[in-house]
């Protein structure tokens, strides 16, 4: 059966009326802790792995943990400004701005949860192994774990620093 095309509901529905409210939680710290236990099993699954397959395990270098401390001094730097920019100097980011901001904190927090679990599961896997280079593994890998969580920390900044407020006054 066909609708009478001037037959109109006399007044929709009032919530289909209503613009969405716009608003976005913070990155729940369950949501980290899940990728961060992903992170520890894939890494602490690294050593056995290779061992079974014939390959020689990875050694964590300088250059992973410093790229991490690079990466959570960026965002660190990027939370600290838009932590300025918006909440004391009240100044309005551009949406542009805001939305690339808060992608980039949701992104990172993330990855590097996943990746700290991943460089601390690959340490675990180490503890009580008798091979020549076992402590530099455990060394390396636990740095670039402390460094991955300073990342977090920053991205969790970064996310924290790009929240408004609703001011009445406005």
């Amino acid at each position: 059966m066909s609708r009478d095309p001037a037959h109109r509901d006399p007044d929709p529905d009032p919530d289909e009326r209503r613009e969405p409210a716009g608003s976005l939680r913070p990155t729940p710290p369950l949501t980290l802790v899940g990728w961060a236990a992903v992170g520890l099993v894939c890494g602490w699954a690294l050593h056995p792995v290779s061992d079974r397959l014939g390959v020689v395990p990875p050694l964590v270098t300088l250059a992973q943990p410093l790229a991490l401390l690079l990466l959570a001094g960026i965002l660190g730097y990027v939370a600290w400004v838009t932590h300025r920019a918006v909440h004391v100097r009240r100044e309005r980011l551009e949406a542009h701005q805001a939305v690339n901001r808060l992608v980039l904190a949701r992104a990172s927090a993330l990855v590097a949860a996943l990746v700290a679990g991943g460089y601390a599961g690959y340490a675990l896997s180490w503890v009580g192994d008798a091979a020549d280079q076992a402590d530099d593994r455990i060394i390396g890998a636990s740095a670039a774990c402390v460094c991955a969580l300073l990342a977090v920390l920053a991205a969790v900044l970064l996310e924290r620093a790009c929240r408004v407020h609703d001011d009445p006054d406005t």
